[in-house]
């Protein structure tokens, strides 16, 4: 499976969301990068996140944040 622009920065954004708490998320402002908020918005749009400009992550959220986490680790 090859990974696409749309998806590294995808899984880029959910590597930025707090793993230590369930309390914490994101807010991405207006002038932040393009592609970051354009993930953003896909991830809402997949059920990843609560909110279109980062917000919090779902349970689906964090469950790929955890897989996330396992990878990195597993690649190190």
């Amino acid at each position: 499976m090859a990974l696409d622009k749309n998806m590294l920065d995808e899984l880029i954004l959910l590597a930025k969301f707090p793993d230590s708490s369930l309390y914490q998320g994101l807010k991405l402002h207006k002038d932040a990068d393009p592609s970051l908020l354009a993930a953003a918005d896909r991830l809402f749009e997949k059920g990843i996140t609560n909110s279109r400009d980062g917000g919090y992550l779902t349970d689906l959220g964090h469950d790929l944040r955890e897989h996330l986490d396992k990878l990195s680790l597993a690649l190190k």
